[in-house]
């Protein structure tokens, strides 16, 4: 209830005056909840392919602590157009559509900024993987 407060609060320019506000708030408390379900169901399915394929080796605290790092040094290559985006998506959970409203562009724009990140990052992967593993 409390996020659905916040997100009207939010887009309180984007509700028509005349119009339900009762209504209003409960088509985003319906599409928040639709969210959370469809996030939950994706987080299942995640698990679920983890306990069918566990990792080869356990990671150590310290391996973690690296990866992040790492990951960071790989985000702060990427222009600030993109991280922006992939950031909303990926580590605030938004949909394109928030994301997209709160960037002012068009979903598609968002969607085109996350999957150029998101090779970017593979790319960047690689290229570490590649100076950090053994030489042949």
């Amino acid at each position: 209830m409390q996020e659905t407060v916040l997100r009207a609060l939010d887009r309180m320019v984007q509700f028509e005056a005349g119009s339900s506000l009762k209504a209003w708030c409960f088509t985003i408390l319906r599409n928040l909840f639709l969210e959370q379900k469809r996030r939950g169901k994706k987080e299942r399915e995640v698990l679920a392919h983890y306990e069918q394929q566990p990792p080869s080796r356990v990671a150590s605290p310290a391996d973690g602590r690296q990866e992040v790092q790492e990951l960071e040094v790989m985000l702060w290559q990427l222009t600030p157009l993109l991280r922006e985006a992939l950031v909303l998506i990926g580590a605030h959970g938004m949909t394109y559509a928030e994301a997209a409203a709160i960037c002012e562009v068009d979903v598609g724009t968002i969607k085109a900024r996350v999957s150029r990140a998101r090779t970017m990052l593979h790319r960047l992967a690689r290229q570490q993987a590649g100076e950090d593993g053994p030489e042949e």
